[in-house]
């Protein structure tokens, strides 16, 4: 059986901060975001080439990082 991931995309800027990140939600900073899936991910994130990352998340770990997250965002 294969198991489906959420794909997060993210770029940084020449001195670390994040420019891009997917998935952020409304009135969430890109920082800020990146910042909680940072914390909830475990072993979820890959360094990339050329200032970028990605997360891969199981949907469930997904929501529950939007859950702790859209408190904050309204």
């Amino acid at each position: 059986m294969e198991q489906s991931l959420v794909i997060i995309h993210v770029r940084f800027a020449n001195d670390g901060r994040v420019r891009e990140i997917g998935e952020c939600p409304s009135g969430t900073s890109p920082q800020d975001w990146f910042n909680a899936l940072s914390r909830h991910s475990a072993n979820g994130y890959e360094s990339l080439s050329g200032g970028r990352g990605i997360f891969r998340l199981e949907p469930a770990v997904f929501e529950q990082v939007k859950a702790a997250v859209f408190p904050l965002a309204t």
